[in-house]
């Protein structure tokens, strides 16, 4: 009787490794397909676009946007990716990349920032802030995330995307942390980040925005987030909105000393 059960074991155990190698090769499969697409990144051409949108007169004032102020004094954009959303004295609140581009689009240029807005994802004036926020990430490339928590707004926009992260919602009772709250969760061979903590150089927060190879769209942290609650059969939240914003603090300040790799690329 013996001999069976230590066949049944051995093609037990075969099948399991095998399963484990299979997955792993899909896994690397995978990670050497975007090392090949690395060097020709879509979201190159976001760059370009971006910084031209940059120092382009545009808009009703027939003015750039040279003189926006990003947190580091009206014209300063290297290292800004890195330090935002912050609290910002102008508007009285916390803004991330995306929401304090439409300050300046509207203060500097004459732009509806409302009707921006509510325009949707892919579409007029909402593609050049895509582009925008794309080129202004790259310039903050391999630099560290240090989000300032000074501000009493800031704190409180932390604990607010705390709250939020792990808030149930939908059909589905999901929330952000039912995918990204533990170590080693995957989902259709994608390697699901833990952010309730650092997750490392160039992941989760520090890896938006970034090219979608799936869909061919170059994607902003504001759609990121949308997309979560897409998943979750809740509501969009408006674009800029403080719970978008809130979200980001919290992944931002938990992101602390990681590199971003933004624009980056994903499947």
């Amino acid at each position: 009787m013996r001999k069976p059960i230590l066949f049944s074991m051995w093609v037990l155990g075969s099948l399991t490794m095998a399963s484990v190698f299979a997955q792993k090769s899909a896994i690397q499969s995978i990670e050497e397909y975007r090392a090949m697409l690395a060097d020709g990144n879509p979201s190159e051409l976001f760059e370009a676009k971006g910084e031209d949108l940059w120092k382009q007169k545009r808009g009703p004032k027939n003015a750039s946007l040279e003189a926006c102020d990003l947190g580091k004094g009206p014209g300063v954009y290297k290292g800004v990716f890195v330090e935002l959303p912050r609290y910002f004295a102008d508007t009285g609140r916390v803004q991330d990349m995306e929401s304090r581009l439409l300050t300046c689009m509207q203060n500097l240029q004459g732009f509806n920032a409302d009707e921006i807005s509510k325009t949707g994802f892919g579409r007029g004036e909402q593609v050049n802030v895509t582009a925008l926020a794309t080129w202004l990430a790259s310039e903050s490339k391999g630099m560290k995330f240090n989000l300032s928590q000074t501000h009493a707004q800031e704190k409180i926009s932390y604990e607010v995307g705390k709250r939020l992260f792990f808030q149930r919602g939908g059909p589905h009772d999901f929330a952000c942390a039912s995918c990204h709250a533990q170590d080693g969760l995957r989902i259709r061979l994608q390697d699901l980040p833990n952010l309730t903590k650092n997750p490392g150089d160039g992941i989760g927060f520090a890896a938006w925005p970034a090219y979608r190879v799936s869909n061919g769209q170059m994607w902003g942290m504001q759609q990121r987030l949308n997309d979560c609650y897409r998943q979750q059969r809740f509501p969009y939240p408006g674009f800029g909105s403080d719970v978008t914003i809130a979200l980001g603090v919290y992944l931002g300040v938990n992101s602390a000393g990681s590199k971003s790799i933004a624009p980056a690329l994903k499947r």
